[in-house]
This record gives structure tokens, sequence and C-alpha cells, in this order.
């Protein structure tokens, strides 16, 4: 990843990546990551590209957290939804 200050660790089965806090984790099987996004990313995401973005099917996604299906995303949407994610590792929880 190019973007700044991000570490890679073990996270479940799965990858994390994180900077002030974890934005991304990929799955195992690399088909798949969950991304941090506002609410409001989220929301707005998943109702333009249902296709590509859905909410995570647990508690999680009430904090924003957002699964991006890699086979349905071309490398632009990938790239900028990392990158919102990442920008959204450095915000303070409220």
């Amino acid at each position: 990843m190019s973007l700044g200050g991000v570490t890679e660790k073990p996270h479940f089965d799965r990858l994390a990546f994180s900077v002030a806090r974890t934005f991304a984790t990929i799955a195992a099987d690399q088909n798949s990551a969950n991304l941090l996004f506002t609410p409001e990313q989220q929301e707005g995401r998943c109702a333009i590209e249902p296709g590509i973005f859905a909410p995570v099917p647990n508690k999680w996604a009430a904090h924003g957290w957002t699964t991006l299906t890699f086979a349905n995303a071309d490398e632009v949407t990938s790239r900028a939804a990392l990158k919102d994610a990442w920008n959204n590792s450095h915000k303070k929880k409220t």
C-alpha cells in the first residue's frame, strides 16, 4: 500500500491494515476487504454500487464497516474506497 504510516498485522483469519486504528481487513482468500467507512459513506456507496459494497453482516455495520468485493470493482473504485477508509482511520471516534 502506498498510503502513509500503514502497518500490517494478522487479525483472526484476515490481514489487517491500520494507521491510528484499523481501517481495512483483507479476507484470507483475498476476494474481499472490510473497510472502515463513516455510516454516511457506507449508506452512499452501498446505495450507488450494491454489487460492490455491502454492510458487514453483523453489529460492525452500524459503525460503518463495509465489505468491498474485489471481483465486482475496478481498480479506481477499490483505491478510492481504501483511501476513504485510510482517511477515516485518522479521525477521532465520537
